[in-house]
């Protein structure tokens, strides 16, 4: 890896009604490689995490961002993409949704995600592959003590 990128950014952990999690579908043409991860992605300027999480979730899923609840886990990471290594903590938000599988709409994706846009699943189990590998743990923190 040649390059290094710390910018900030924010996740958002989307369950539906029978608790399956959203996960993007990614390929990293550069790595050759598959990722699923929670939709999300860099803090913009002026941006609080929570209003890059409510923006990013609306942009690459076009599901409401006001669906995202002031409710999070930092997360470390630590993951390359495109070539560039990131390492950083990361907030990860929780949504929820009264529906089952709610439609995901990704009509405001940037150019390079659109290339790498391979779909989306709502996970009843998640993949042996996700980003990041503890993610179990994390839907477990966010959804703990929830009704």
């Amino acid at each position: 890896m040649s390059e290094f990128d710390d910018r900030p950014a924010a996740r958002v952990v989307c369950l539906d009604r029978d608790g399956r999690v959203l996960l993007m579908h990614w390929y990293d043409r550069i790595a050759q490689a598959d990722v699923w991860e929670p939709p999300g992605g860099g803090i913009d300027p002026g941006e609080t995490p929570l209003e890059a999480a409510r923006r990013e979730l609306a942009e690459e899923t076009g599901l409401p961002g006001s669906a995202v609840l002031d409710r999070f886990v930092e997360v470390e990471r630590d993951f390359s993409w495109l070539g560039v290594r990131y390492v950083k903590h990361e907030p990860f938000y929780l949504a929820r949704f009264a529906e089952v599988r709610p439609e995901v709409d990704p009509g405001e994706l940037t150019e390079e995600e659109r290339d790498a846009y391979r779909g989306y699943a709502w996970a009843a189990e998640l993949p042996s592959d996700v980003e990041p590998p503890g993610l179990a743990g994390v839907v477990e923190l966010l959804t703990k003590d929830l009704p």
